[in-house]
């Protein structure tokens, strides 16, 4: 089974960065887990992620969250079950994931299911400045969160996708 893991972000971002981050540090660590190819770096979405998905049984996405109020360093994970449908699709532009899913399943591309794509979602602080450096709680708490976030993964590799 091929699963892939993949680091959602922009590196000069600030805190978008940490997605991208995530999967760099995991990529040394996985290198050798059988049919795992890491992909560290994203930075694209919408319907440009069907090509990155196509073929896969599963994925593994860290990617970044702006909540109100922020807690950075504090991460979600959840599948893309969860996640909704444009409701008001005006242009291509404002196609989400789950609508480039649909769409991609509609025109017959290989996808792995929405219950195995597993989103892992940390909170950031600032993710529109332009810095190749997190901010100071984010990088603060960065070895409490990625462990965290790597162990889950690890469970996540060692249980057959369905």
């Amino acid at each position: 089974m091929s699963t892939l893991l993949l680091g959602l972000g922009n590196p000069i971002l600030s805190d978008d960065a940490v997605g991208v981050r995530l999967a760099a540090d995991f990529a040394r660590r996985l290198r050798d887990v059988p049919d795992l190819v890491v992909v560290p770096e994203c930075s694209v979405g919408g319907l440009a992620l069907l090509d990155v998905f196509e073929g896969y049984e599963r994925a593994i996405v860290l990617d970044s969250v702006q909540a109100t109020p922020a807690s950075p360093g504090r991460w979600h994970r959840f599948d893309a079950c969860a996640l909704r449908e444009s409701q008001h699709l005006t242009n291509i532009h404002d196609t989400n994931f789950a609508t480039a899913l649909e769409l991609g399943r509609r025109l017959g591309i290989h996808l792995p299911d929405d219950s195995a794509i597993h989103i892992f979602a940390v909170e950031v602080a600032d993710a529109v400045t332009f810095s190749d450096r997190m901010t100071a709680p984010l990088e603060a708490g960065y070895p409490i969160y990625s462990q965290q976030i790597f162990n889950e993964i690890l469970g996540l590799l060692v249980t057959p996708a369905r």
